[in-house]
């Protein structure tokens, strides 16, 4: 064990947030801590680590436990870079590294078996804690998280909040904790940072527990989950996709026992009332009694929004809704992203993906119309009515209560049906009367959301339409959206949110490219893995002499080959045809190597399995070059 809550109460102004809060974190365990916003989850990481304490409950710990924390805000020291931000996690290092140099001079002025052994000391604890590898540590994972070499000379001063916040994440993750708390780890992660941490957590010997509204993230990382309802701690075996199957049959099997106790206490009540005056008064005050005593199930509440929204009936638009033939995004002279290629038909979903400053956000403007595209076409089809959803929810009226704000699409509708639609936005009661600017920014992108989808538009242009959200509210949204029968177009860093409404994926590349494919996120992310580099990409290779002495000797495409030609070069297409699978695994093992999280322990290690994987690579791409040219020949006969 390294900690255990029992029976936790807490308690804001006389609002209680926990009540009754118990569970236990064993050595090893990958948990991840989920619940709506304002359910406690991160009241529980203070009462964890002391920063708040409980008003009744007891917190055990491992005696000494060392608990490591991602904080939201993150402050680091004057005149500190990146790098030497990251290497303060060794700051007992360093001590040794100055002890040691200390007493090397102190040896050299006036020798003694007393500095010697002292020295000795040291210099076995500065081994044991790995010592001579720290900084190559420290540079993986700087590297890992997004801060590539030329950064890490930068001021710490210098860094935006992002920045600031995925380096004190490096800063912890050497920290090397008995347990890490994470809380939101994948803020400000683009996605090669967010898969980058999956791998490394994955892999990670010692426990950690996530606090996450990212459920890709929980799906690939954690192996228990724990959620926080009504105050209370519900422990579920696996990953985030299995808690919510085990989670449907416990509601379920509430439900059943609630709905059974409620007829048996409405029977006894039926007959405490007929014989409570009468000759069975007896028996009826004992049933009374009995009732009292007992412990209620509690109903179900479901967070979820569920069943047909009723939504609005929308213009039907022409088939092809959007068309970009080569087009060219991007400000003046400078092209973010060019050979962009797709039709989006109606009732389709186009995922946006990419890193930041890739271009998402250019496309985006440039298809609403705010700015020109840099080359190629993009055309509308007819009868589109564009509805845009921005990250500043620019357009809702600080002065309005809920539903006269949604009123504003819907002047003619009734309340009762906007009172349905808004319930679905978890939006129920008396929270209708609630005024946007008392809104949190969750709620306000949900009201925003809701009021887009309400418009009757038939075309929703949203970017990042999750920010904000917690888990109840994002689904919320995906049951919107797959209600929704018009066309949309989605930039989302949230993964399983695009596994649930996308039919296609356009992903910004770093290098200006782009890639569109058939299928939602998932499906996009296993196709690009198992794709191999394509020739295309590779530049040329050499090509083996098949008969020819020179390049200028190759056959051209009107020139016949000979019997013997042909046979050399179909011989030696199915050479390489075997020999790239070999190399592709080879390059494989290599690539897992490197990113294992103890890999940069041994920094010459690394070196050398990176120098290899980078000559295999080379290898590889000699061959596919080798073998499109060959191809060519064949197909030029």
């Amino acid at each position: 064990m390294l900690f255990r809550l029992s029976d936790i109460y807490k308690s804001y102004g006389g609002a209680e947030i926990l009540r009754g809060v118990s569970f236990q974190i064993n050595r090893e365990e990958k948990v991840g801590l989920v619940g709506r916003n304002g359910a406690g989850k991160t009241t529980v990481f203070r009462i964890i680590t002391g920063e708040e304490s409980a008003d009744s409950g007891e917190v055990h710990k491992l005696n000494n436990l060392k608990i490591g924390l991602l904080q939201q805000h993150i402050d680091f020291t004057e005149n500190e870079t990146v790098h030497t931000a990251a290497l303060s996690a060794f700051q007992r290092l360093h001590d040794i590294e100055a002890e040691m140099r200390r007493l090397e001079i102190e040896m050299a002025e006036n020798f003694s078996e007393e500095i010697l052994e002292k020295y000795a000391e040291l210099q076995t604890e500065f081994e044991q804690s790995d010592g001579f590898t720290y900084t190559a540590r420290a540079e993986a994972i700087l590297l890992g998280l997004g801060f590539t070499k030329e950064t890490w000379n930068t001021p710490t001063n210098n860094l935006s909040g992002g920045q600031k916040n995925r380096l004190g994440m490096a800063r912890l993750l050497l920290s090397n904790p008995d347990i890490l708390l994470l809380d939101e780890p994948t803020n400000h992660l683009d996605v090669g940072a967010v898969e980058w941490l999956e791998n490394f957590l994955q892999n990670y010997e010692t426990a950690f527990v996530i606090i996450s509204h990212d459920r890709y993230f929980l799906d690939r990382t954690c192996r228990r989950i724990i959620e926080i309802e009504k105050g209370r701690a519900v422990t579920y075996k696996g990953n985030y996709s299995q808690f919510l199957v085990e989670r449907e049959e416990r509601r379920e099997q509430q439900q059943r026992e609630f709905e059974n106790q409620q007829s048996f206490i409405a029977k006894n009540e039926e007959f405490i009332r007929k014989n409570l005056a009468g000759q069975k008064t007896k028996m009826a005050k004992s049933r009374r009694n009995m009732l009292e005593r007992l412990e209620r199930v509690e109903a179900v509440s479901v967070d979820r929004a569920s069943g047909n929204f009723n939504l609005r009936r929308v213009e039907r638009a022409g088939l092809n809704v959007l068309t970009a033939e080569d087009l060219a995004i991007g400000y003046g002279e400078k092209a973010l992203a060019k050979n962009i290629n797709f039709t989006l038909n109606r009732g389709e979903c186009l995922g946006i993906i990419g890193g930041n400053g890739t271009g998402k956000t250019t496309f985006l403007k440039t298809i609403l119309g705010r700015q020109r595209e840099l080359a190629g076409a993009l055309r509308w089809g007819t009868k589109t009515n564009i509805g845009y959803y921005a990250q500043n929810l620019e357009d809702l009226d600080a002065r309005n209560e809920i539903i006269q704000e949604i009123r504003r699409v819907a002047p003619t509708a009734d309340n009762g049906e906007l009172r349905g639609f808004l319930a679905r936005f978890l939006f129920v009661g008396e929270d209708i009367f609630k005024r946007v600017e008392d809104l949190s920014g969750g709620e306000k992108g949900r009201l925003a959301l809701a009021k887009l989808i309400y418009s009757g538009v038939n075309v929703l242009v949203l970017d990042e339409p999750t920010n904000h959200l917690d888990i109840p509210s994002r689904e919320a949204l995906e049951s919107a959206l797959e209600s929704y029968p018009g066309t949309i177009l989605a930039v989302s860093h949230d993964r399983y949110f695009l596994d649930q409404i996308a039919t296609q994926i356009l992903s910004f590349e770093a290098d200006g490219a782009t890639e569109i494919f058939d299928g939602n996120y998932s499906e996009f992310h296993d196709w690009r893995e198992a794709q191999s580099p394509k020739a295309a990409d590779l530049g040329f290779g050499t090509t083996a002499d098949f008969g020819f002495q020179d390049e200028d000797r190759r056959p051209k495409t009107e020139d016949r080959l000979s019997k013997n030609q042909r046979q050399n070069i179909e011989k030696r297409i199915k050479e390489i045809e075997k020999e790239i699978p070999q190399l592709e695994e080879k390059l494989g093992k290599f690539a897992a190597r490197m990113t294992a999280p103890d890999a940069a322990a041994n920094h010459e290690a690394l070196q050398r399995v990176s120098a290899e994987y980078e000559e295999t690579q080379k290898q590889i791409h000699t061959l596919y070059a080798e073998w499109e040219n060959l191809e060519s020949m064949l197909d030029g006969e």
